[in-house]
């Protein structure tokens, strides 16, 4: 595949935007004209081989942030970026130094890491090798109360894995607490009931071995937090015991204790001194998230912004891959979401008509690295004393087929469900519940850091009515991450540009609504990451609480740091 002569000019911002202008068909106020070819343009720009697999921090990448720039500039909106169109982000790479093994001392016995003890990498200093000195404390389960009568200030605090009884996930930070009595570090105990269930040692020793990325603040912490401690480990077997040995309590008195009704342990010193020590090999790369805005009409809500976003990023290139093609193109996952949110961008700005409140219109960064792009926009959300009210997100819609149906992955939590149903129903499309419910499709893609941050929030795909499910099972088993997703596969282009006109209609909607998207009243995403906002009566039907059933192991954020 190649570039054509005029995309090459595109990209290197030497088309002027009258050229654009003069391609915009005006199709009377309300009615925008949905162009099945614009799609196709805007897929097989991103997906041509010259872009290299748009991996984030790479020249193809780069060209792929400027192609959507430069249309986000041809269609008149305001540059929402803290660099013009752009929202720098800093991705760290970073894994332990295996010809440094990190270990941990008690007192005269060294346990290395992957044995009975577990250290993570860290971002934070480089190629430094790290080595603490100091006594320790166990603080039990590691709540405020914890602390009472406890002096932890330059020491490593030890406490139990996991939230004692009653208490809601992520109702406590232990690295938090521990970090605000000054504590140094802060080690795991990890129970022989946890080595049974939540805590798969053998799991987590190989997740913390390989290489791991993430996005930095400006004060270069991963995800932005900054707990105020040095390392962490995780401890379990004979280092546990190493570390309770004449303390007032054994290890397995504590176990025994912790296996009783009621059973809670106290606070107390260790008796040995403790030597932590690690070396992290670190590469910090750089991108960014690319952001349009549409500004709202309204004076009372145009400081309110609903978000369309769609992830740029891609896998790159592996030259190690056997055979000729080396480039993972990224078609489907996700040229066709870019195409789909640039289209209905494009019908906004055809209708003439502006939405009561803004619209970011934004292309991530680095979702295949762990969702990082996103991530970084929902906690520095550029939108000043504004807020984020809802986000659309478009991700790997499968263009095939004529699409009958589609799936609006969290459509069940929030009223953001009715106003997808009567979008699809204004189009003679219907809105389907999840066909997948096993793969957790709601926790996987951009729309949950959005989620995170208390904003409802869905995630759009085609459906699996009038041949979907075969086209959609085939394409996960055949195309998804692999090279052969390019543009030798048979696009539907008017199934492109109809997804595009329904992600405009919800869109429209939701900007023009008098009342923002609110969770439904008992609703575990809105009560754990909402809880003091509004929220909307459920409706009949709805379920109660959605299941979260996270597939990841726990992580603590002291041993990322």
């Amino acid at each position: 595949m190649h570039f054509r002569p005029f995309l090459i000019a595109l990209a290197l911002g030497l088309v002027p935007a009258a050229a654009w202008a003069q391609a915009e068909v005006q199709a009377g106020a309300g009615e925008p004209v949905f162009s099945p070819d614009e799609v196709r343009a805007h897929v097989e720009f991103l997906a041509d081989d010259l872009l290299g697999g748009r991996d984030n921090g790479t020249q193809g990448f780069e060209i792929a942030a400027r192609y959507v720039s430069s249309r986000f500039d041809a269609m008149g909106f305001r540059p929402g970026g803290t660099q013009g169109w752009y929202q720098p982000v800093n991705i760290a790479d970073y894994v332990l130094d295996a010809g440094k093994p990190a270990s941990l001392t008690v007192g005269a016995k060294r346990f290395a890491s992957g044995g009975d003890v577990l250290f993570g990498p860290s971002p934070l200093y480089g190629s430094e090798t790290q080595t603490l000195t100091a006594d320790a404390v166990f603080v039990g389960h590691g709540r405020e109360a914890d602390y009472v009568g406890i002096d932890v200030a330059g020491k490593f605090v030890v406490t139990l894995l996991g939230n004692p009884p009653g208490t809601a996930p992520g109702k406590l930070d232990k690295a938090a607490v521990a970090g605000r009595h000054g504590a140094l570090g802060l080690i795991y105990l990890v129970t022989p009931d946890n080595l049974k269930g939540a805590f798969p040692w053998a799991q987590a020793v190989t997740y913390f071995q390989d290489p791991q990325t993430n996005w930095l603040s400006p004060d270069g912490f991963p995800k932005g937090e900054n707990p105020g401690l040095k390392i962490g480990a995780y401890v379990k077997g004979a280092a546990a015991e190493s570390l309770f040995r004449d303390a007032p309590m054994r290890a397995d008195q504590l176990y025994a204790m912790l296996a009783t009704p009621g059973g809670t342990p106290g606070s107390f010193a260790l008796k040995p001194r403790l030597t932590l020590q690690r070396t992290s090999i670190v590469t910090v790369k750089k991108s960014e998230n690319v952001i349009g805005i549409l500004p709202g009409s309204d004076p009372k809500l145009a400081n309110e912004y609903v978000v369309l976003s769609a992830h740029l990023d891609h896998e790159g290139t592996d030259p190690g891959l056997e055979g000729e093609d080396k480039i993972y193109n990224g078609a489907m996952d996700n040229a066709a979401g870019v195409a789909t949110m640039l289209e209905a961008a494009r019908a906004f700005v055809q209708s003439g008509r502006r939405p009561r409140r803004s619209i970011l219109f934004v292309a991530l960064t680095a979702e295949e690295d762990g969702l990082i792009g996103s991530e970084f926009l929902a906690r520095y959300p550029v939108v000043g004393g504004g807020r984020v009210v809802a986000d659309v997100n478009l991700d790997m819609p499968i263009l095939l087929y004529d699409f009958r149906d589609v799936v609006a992955f969290g459509a069940e939590h929030s009223t953001l469900g009715p106003i997808v149903a009567r979008a699809a129903a204004r189009m003679g499309v219907t809105l389907s519940p999840d066909p997948m419910p096993e793969e957790q499709l709601f926790l996987r893609s951009d729309h949950y850091s959005f989620v995170k941050a208390g904003v409802p929030s869905i995630f759009l795909v085609t459906g699996f009515a009038n041949g979907g499910e075969k086209a959609f099972r085939d394409f996960l088993k055949t195309h998804y991450h692999k090279v052969s997703d390019d543009i030798r596969q048979p696009f539907d282009w008017q199934a492109g540009a109809k997804f595009a006109k329904i992600n405009y209609l919800i869109a429209r909607e939701i900007a023009d609504a008098d009342q923002e998207p609110r969770w439904y009243q008992g609703n575990s995403y809105g009560e754990r990451y909402a809880k003091d906002a509004p929220k909307a009566p459920r409706p009949a039907g709805a379920p109660a609480a959605a299941a979260q059933k996270l597939l990841s192991i726990t992580v603590a954020p002291s041993a990322k740091n």
